[in-house]
């Protein structure tokens, strides 16, 4: 027999070349995490492997601040997870309020759609945080609705909004609520218990500095509740909670799929690391860097879209100078200093960078080689530069500011 397709041998081994990675997500690999990736591949059944399972449910519970039973991590991007809330919760005919100032809200509107459901959207500039009074005139002209909808930290912009006074709108409302919080878990306070929020899905590329592929959620007793109640089967049988359920029992673990076994390994170290270094630290760590990036792009003349009170530390967007052309300056950074700053999305292309100061991204050499590239690049783009403005900005920042953590590094 001959082979009708030959084997290219001329295809070498991979090796991707090393970036600084501060755009909107994947984020630097700490090195500890890339230590237990690579670990041996045991059964997802094996009884070592089921004690990792339960060490990482009492982490994430850690991370997320709950103490909810229900709180694992799906397997597959933060898109799974948010999947996995709406599909769910949501059935056929249910009407939803959904609040959008982004990508992102944009998102949970097409899967409440695709359940069925109606969404009421509460729009807000893209930009700007939630308003809460938007969502409360909302419930009052839809008191039929069991559900809201909202993005604790956009991607898409940098806002974040006031997750707390949401959630307590939603419940005044007899409401369930569902919480992106992909790029605010590790990185910005997610009190779930405080907030009373029952639905809260995250990944674990942003803030926790680990691979893509893993979607940490929580779900609350009354969203249990909520899905026993359903009066429709689950439209998905991977996201299906009541088989999942018994996949994460701590008990009887029954088989469901293949589980990501080293991801997961990668994920227990990274959340160990995020214990270590303590959340009230991990959060502090972000908003020193955050003020000594801003600092620097101030010098460079870059204006920040969000207003300050709803500045999310570790995802700032700032607005593109006039005659800067947006592909170009992204390009010249990567090639000549291996920076990666994240593009606009929707209305905002080509309009704004951003810049993603997320987990083990977020080191002082990030800061500065990041501001250094930008200070070259722009001026070479035409733009009047006062060189070396911007570094010392920022290391002015970061001198006043100087605190060293229980450091993850030497855990």
């Amino acid at each position: 027999m001959t082979l009708a397709v030959q084997p290219p041998l001329e295809i070498d081994t991979f090796h991707p070349p090393r970036r600084i990675l501060l755009g909107p997500g994947p984020s630097d690999l700490h090195p500890q995490v890339k230590s237990a990736l690579a670990q041996g591949v045991i059964g997802y059944l094996d009884p070592v492997f089921v004690s990792m399972m339960e060490e990482l449910k009492t982490l994430m519970r850690y991370a997320f601040q709950t103490k909810n039973a229900l709180t694992f991590p799906m397997s597959g991007p933060g898109s799974v997870g948010m999947e996995a809330c709406f599909v769910n919760l949501v059935e056929p005919g249910d009407k939803v309020i959904v609040c959008r100032n982004g990508v992102f809200g944009g998102r949970m509107i097409e899967n409440v759609e695709r359940c069925g459901a109606t969404a009421i959207v509460v729009e807000d500039e893209w930009g700007l945080a939630v308003d809460p009074q938007k969502l409360e005139d909302a419930l009052r002209a839809h008191p039929d609705a069991r559900l809201v909808a909202f993005v604790h930290a956009e991607t898409s912009t940098g806002a974040q909004s006031d997750a707390q006074t949401l959630c307590d709108i939603a419940r005044r409302h007899d409401c369930l609520t569902i919480v992106d919080a992909v790029t605010s878990l590790a990185g910005t306070p997610v009190l779930v218990d405080e907030w009373g929020a029952d639905a809260v899905y995250s990944a674990t590329q942003k803030c926790l500095s680990c691979t893509p592929g893993l979607s940490p959620v929580t779900f609350s007793d009354r969203a249990i509740e909520k899905v026993r109640a359903r009066q429709t089967r689950v439209q998905s049988w991977f996201m299906d909670l009541k088989l999942v359920l018994d996949y994460w029992s701590a008990s009887q673990r029954t088989y469901h799929h293949t589980a990501p076994g080293n991801s997961l390994y990668g994920l227990h170290e990274a959340l160990r690391l995020l214990a270590a270094e303590g959340l009230e630290h991990a959060w502090a760590r972000h908003r020193r860097h955050h003020e000594a990036l801003k600092a620097g792009l101030d010098q460079l003349g870059l204006e920040f879209i969000v207003p300050e009170g709803a500045r999310l530390p570790q995802m700032n967007a700032v607005r593109i100078p006039d005659g800067m052309d947006d592909k170009a300056i992204r390009r010249a950074l990567l090639d000549e200093y291996a920076v990666e700053i994240g593009a606009g999305l929707g209305p905002l292309a080509g309009k704004i960078w951003r810049f993603g100061l997320m987990g083990y991204s977020a080191r002082e050499e990030n800061v500065l080689g990041a501001l250094s590239a930008m200070e070259m690049v722009l001026a070479a783009n035409g733009m009047k530069v006062d060189q070396g403005a911007a570094i010392t900005a920022a290391q002015r920042v970061l001198a006043t500011h100087h605190h060293v953590p229980a450091s993850a590094t030497s855990a």
